[in-house]
């Protein structure tokens, strides 16, 4: 068993609404997830592919799946998540669609 999970999360926003997503990253939900404990392992965009353009791709890091679906709970929760969300769909929504998979390491991976 594994120390920590890991949730791979993509997201492809609508067209031309990748920059608004960093945007809301970078002010807004980089501090609500170290408000609610979420670890942050990485954030990467994708060089090649049909939706390239419009993805970004991050890892987060959690002691188990219980806290990791608690920190979410809160974090959607949070009045600040949602006026910041809200401020930042006043054009329309940023995206398309989100997909969550949850990892447990291998015994052999260096990231524990």
């Amino acid at each position: 068993m594994s120390e920590r999970i890991f949730e791979l999360r993509t997201y492809v926003t609508n067209p031309g609404k990748l920059a608004a997503l960093h945007r809301r990253f970078r002010e807004h939900t980089l501090g609500l997830f170290e408000r609610h404990g979420m670890e942050v392992v990485g954030f990467f965009t994708p060089t090649e592919g049909p939706d390239a353009e419009r993805t970004l791709i991050y890892l987060l890091a959690f002691p188990d799946r219980a806290t990791a679906d608690q920190a979410w709970q809160n974090f959607r929760t949070d009045p600040d998540w949602i006026k910041a969300k809200d401020e930042s769909e006043v054009d329309g929504p940023l995206m398309e669609r989100i997909e969550s998979q949850f990892l447990d390491p291998t015994d052999y991976s260096p990231v524990r």
